[in-house]
């Protein structure tokens, strides 16, 4: 039995699918009953548990030979770094006490590094807080995921402008659509091996600059888009007006701020990239309707 974590969300439900097609027993893990039945009727198994309820996540990991975890992260909540540490011990206390063979991790480029990265230091503490246990572990380092740009996308499509964080506007960046994540997080659950610890970096088929993601946006919606560097001066208060929290907003500035000194990307040397089929237009279609 493979039970996923985070199964409602991009990535959650691509590796639920993916399993079931190849015939894997899943059980879905759901912080809400209203979405049961529909898990219910893709085939899984449900468990009804919330990340810090230590006794029903430990229930729903009963018997399970692997174990997919993601963190969510709640861009609107105040203190949102040590409020995530305190999930992360949580979640690291229930695979302890569960203690399938094993646990495979969807984790961030960068979460190698402890320090200076904001958001992907997140990352870094799961990463460490999962080493202590006796399982084996996966760590599905994922990049920069194409859907992140969807908000923007959608009013650069109306206003010509694409605002972006990322300096310069001809940096390439990696990137992988969230579905392709999933789908390679099935793929490395059914394979055979016998390190202790994989690390696998997910990308896509290719890098783009700011510039290819404006390009993108203008031919889906049929006009010019051209990309914008957004002063850092005006990060916080942008990511603010989104509706981010300020806590999570400082994380994401000082993300941004390690993105552009070239801080984040797979960690060299170490593991493996696979690498998704979804090109960047096909990401963003249907996130403009297109």
């Amino acid at each position: 039995m493979h039970v996923i974590l985070g199964a409602t969300g991009k990535v959650g439900r691509t590796t639920i699918a993916s399993l079931l097609d190849a015939g894997v027993p899943v059980r879905a893990v759901l912080r809400d009953p209203a979405k049961a039945q529909a898990f219910s009727d893709l085939g899984c198994e449900i468990a009804i548990a919330d990340l810090n309820d230590h006794q029903a996540l430990v229930a729903a990991m009963n018997g399970a030979s692997a174990v997919q975890v993601i963190c969510p992260v709640d861009v609107r909540v105040e203190h949102a770094y040590s409020k995530m540490l305190v999930t992360i011990e949580a979640l690291g206390e229930a695979l302890a006490a569960a203690n399938p063979p094993l646990v495979l991790a969807i984790s961030d480029y960068g979460a190698e590094q402890s320090s200076g990265t904001g958001v992907t230091m997140i990352f870094h503490a799961l990463e460490a807080r999962l080493r202590k246990l006796q399982s084996k572990l996966i760590f599905l380092r994922s990049a920069e995921h194409m859907e992140n740009w969807a908000r923007l996308a959608k009013a650069a499509a109306g206003s010509g402008v694409l605002p972006s964080f990322y300096h310069p506007l001809t940096k390439l960046l990696p990137t992988v659509s969230a579905f392709d994540v999933g789908s390679i997080a099935a793929e490395l659950l059914q394979e055979k091996w016998d390190a202790k610890l994989r690390i696998v970096h997910a990308e896509g088929p290719r890098r783009y600059t700011p510039n290819d993601v404006a390009a993108a946006i203008g031919l889906l919606a049929g006009r010019d888009v051209v990309a914008r560097p957004l002063p850092e001066t005006e990060w916080q208060t942008a990511l603010m007006r989104a509706g981010l929290s300020e806590s999570y907003a400082e994380l994401l500035v000082e993300l941004y701020t390690a993105h552009n000194a070239g801080k984040i990307d797979a960690e060299s040397d170490v593991g493996q990239i696979r690498r998704g089929r979804t090109e960047l237009l096909d990401a963003l279609r249907p996130l403009l309707g297109a």
